[in-house]
């Protein structure tokens, strides 16, 4: 198979010893939308041992215009995005195993894969599981690779247990973008910039190079023509709770997680978001509204509708998610109203 590989290999920084290791490699890819799709394309024409890809969604018309993974017979099925990725993939690249899951990236089973991961990427628009990505990854000492875009913006930032600043960390530091392509949209050419630093990292982390990780946060606007790389050694903390000298891994913890419950006798679902804090329901009516959404409200909550998804959502953070009793479209729906 050295003729598949060929030009890789004659990369001096890969070459042959490399790309056997890249063959021996299992990588945790959560997500499985534009960044995932890309990601794992990427990784599996590189050859690389095992993928395992998690998605709790299926593919909607919306997912064409960026997520190269897809095509209009997926939509028509309604297909999981991991099990349209998996027969995907396994057309791409025959010899990669794939372990497609349809899903939620839970703590528990994040705990359960990362002991036998070699690297972690995130492809998810969803803040909590980010945080419990970075806890998992401290714990275990699994690398992984943050990546986020939206608009035509963009930023990445590698986290190596024990080296660099953790997530957790860069909160203290960095105002991390919060909106989702659902809430700010997106253009193409943003998600393959993140893919294309992502997956240049990966490949170093896999290879064992690891003087040539980056060791700062990037951003980008391509819209703007702006471009930012930030040190970020002087980032971390001693006293940050998932990577300082006596960590707790705060966010693996069932009381930090955002709860749902199906109210009895209704089609709806209550969300009660991890941590306390009030919303500022009027910034927040402003941004819902430029972004498309029909919001009525009063000083106590928003009425938020677009198309048949209905949120009621109070000053707690605490939300209605009216029209289902299906808690991950109930929490997929908040989050992606919420961002």
């Amino acid at each position: 198979m050295n003729d598949r590989y060929s030009r890789q290999i004659l990369f001096p920084e890969i070459g042959q010893a490399g790309q056997e290791k890249i063959r021996q490699k299992h990588v945790l890819m959560i997500g499985a939308g534009a960044l995932g799709s890309g990601n794992a394309e990427i990784l599996v024409r590189s050859g690389i041992g095992k993928l395992t890809i998690i998605d709790r969604d299926y593919v909607e018309p919306s997912n064409l215009q960026r997520q190269q993974l897809y095509t209009e017979e997926d939509v028509a099925e309604k297909l999981p995005k991991a099990a349209a990725a998996e027969k995907r993939l396994k057309m791409i690249n025959s010899d990669v195993k794939i372990n497609a899951v349809i899903g939620e990236a839970t703590a528990e089973w994040l705990e359960e894969e990362a002991r036998e991961a070699d690297l972690i990427i995130d492809a998810t628009d969803n803040f909590e599981i980010r945080m419990i990505i970075n806890d998992v990854s401290q714990k275990y000492k699994v690398p992984w690779i943050y990546g986020a875009c939206v608009g035509s913006f963009g930023m990445s930032f590698s986290i190596l247990p024990g080296k660099t600043p953790c997530l957790n960390c860069l909160l203290r530091t960095i105002p991390l973008q919060g909106m989702t392509c659902d809430t700010g949209g997106i253009i193409s050419p943003a998600v393959q910039m993140v893919i294309a630093h992502q997956t240049a990292e990966a490949l170093k982390i896999l290879v064992g190079d690891w003087e040539a990780v980056r060791a700062s946060f990037v951003s980008f606007d391509l819209w703007r023509n702006q471009y930012t790389s930030m040190k970020m050694s002087k980032a971390k903390f001693a006293g940050c709770l998932s990577c300082g000298d006596h960590p707790t891994y705060p966010y693996l913890d069932q009381e930090n997680t955002t709860k749902t419950t199906v109210l009895c006798g209704r089609d709806t679902v209550q969300i009660r978001p991890a941590g306390n804090g009030e919303l500022s329901l009027e910034n927040l009516s402003g941004q819902l509204r430029a972004s498309g959404y029909e919001v009525k409200g009063n000083p106590y909550l928003l009425s938020v509708e677009l198309g048949e998804e209905r949120m009621v959502l109070f000053k707690d953070g605490r939300a209605l998610i009216h029209g289902t009793k299906d808690l991950t479209h109930a929490k997929s729906v908040y989050q992606k109203i919420l961002g």
